[in-house]
């Protein structure tokens, strides 16, 4: 089921399982799962291309911010798009930064799903 990140917002984290490349997991204390991936086609490329802060100041404590920001690319070759997402908890703020790139016609968003 396809979630706005801001669902996070008040939760727990108790970990967060990541390759820094294709996905992210976020465990909550309530026991629920978020996976933020994107489902790749042959024509596009979605991929984390940075995260400023420690995703370990996310965990143990409640999530005060958990929002998207989108810009689209006016110098990509044929469509891009970048996808900022903005957590903190009294321990600090991370800053995921996604980019997506195709010919136009794929998506270049970044999907988050609760996994059941």
């Amino acid at each position: 089921m396809y979630e706005e990140v801001s669902v996070l917002k008040g939760k727990t984290l108790t970990k967060i399982e990541t390759d820094y490349e294709d996905e992210l997991i976020f465990y909550t204390s309530d026991g629920e799962i978020y996976k933020m991936y994107h489902e790749q086609h042959s024509y596009e490329s979605v991929s984390i291309e940075d995260i400023n802060g420690d995703l370990k100041d996310l965990i143990g404590n409640p999530i005060t911010m958990a929002e998207e920001v989108t810009q689209d690319d006016l110098n990509a070759p044929e469509s891009g798009t970048w996808t900022f997402y903005k957590f903190a908890t009294i321990k600090g703020f991370v800053t995921i930064r996604w980019y997506g790139e195709s010919n136009g016609y794929y998506s270049e968003s970044v999907d988050f799903i609760r996994i059941h």
